[in-house]
C-alpha cells in the first residue's frame, strides 16, 4: 500500500499543495493530518456534488431539449438547444444573484446547482453569466471580446473538428 504522502499527492494537484506533509511529519503533527484529511474530504465531497449535478443536468438537457424540439415541430432550426440555453442562462442569473449578491447559497450548493446541474444542462449559461459579470464590472471591451471570442472561436473549433474528422476518416 502507498504511504500517506504518495496517496494524497495522487488525488488532486490542489490536494498535493494543501497536504504536502510527509507521513512522519503528519504523525508528529496530528492536527495537520486531521486538517489535510478535512480539506481532502471537503474537496472530494464538492467534486462528488459537481459530478452528480452534471449527471442530473445532462439528463435534463436531453429531456427538455427533446420536448422543446418536439413542441416546435421544426426539423430545420434547433429550438430545443435554444430553449435549453435560454433557460440555463435565466437559471444561472437567478442562482448567481442569490449566491453572489445575497449570500443565500452555500459554496457546496452553488457547486451542485451552478457548476454541476447547470454545467451539465448548458455551458452557454456559464458564458452568459461571465459576460454579465464583465458588463456589471464595467468591462465593456472584455465583455465584447468574450462574446466575439466565444462565437468566432467556438464556430471555428466546430469547423476544425468536423474537418479533422473528415480528413481522418475519408
Amino acid at each position: 500500500m502507498r504511504d500517506d504522502k504518495q496517496r494524497r499527492s495522487t488525488i488532486l494537484p490542489l490536494l498535493a499543495l494543501t497536504c504536502s506533509r510527509d507521513s512522519t511529519e503528519a504523525l508528529q503533527y496530528n492536527e495537520a493530518s486531521i486538517e489535510c484529511t478535512f480539506i481532502e474530504g471537503r474537496i472530494l465531497r464538492t467534486l462528488f456534488l459537481i459530478g452528480t449535478g452534471g449527471f442530473i443536468g445532462s439528463i435534463l438537457r436531453y429531456l427538455v431539449s427533446g420536448y422543446a424540439q418536439q413542441l416546435s415541430k421544426s426539423i430545420q432550426f434547433p429550438f430545443g438547444t435554444l430553449a435549453v440555453n435560454i433557460l440555463g442562462c435565466a437559471l444561472v442569473g437567478f442562482l448567481a444573484e442569490l449566491a453572489d449578491q445575497r449570500g443565500v447559497i452555500t459554496g457546496e450548493t452553488r457547486a451542485f446547482l451552478i457548476v454541476g446541474i447547470l454545467g451539465g444542462f448548458t455551458t452557454f449559461s456559464a458564458f452568459g453569466n461571465e459576460t454579465m459579470n464583465l458588463l456589471r464590472d464595467g468591462e465593456l471591451w472584455l465583455a465584447c471580446g468574450n462574446i466575439i471570442g466565444h462565437t468566432v472561436l467556438g464556430l471555428g473549433a466546430v469547423w476544425l473538428g468536423y474537418s479533422t474528422a473528415y480528413l481522418l476518416w475519408k
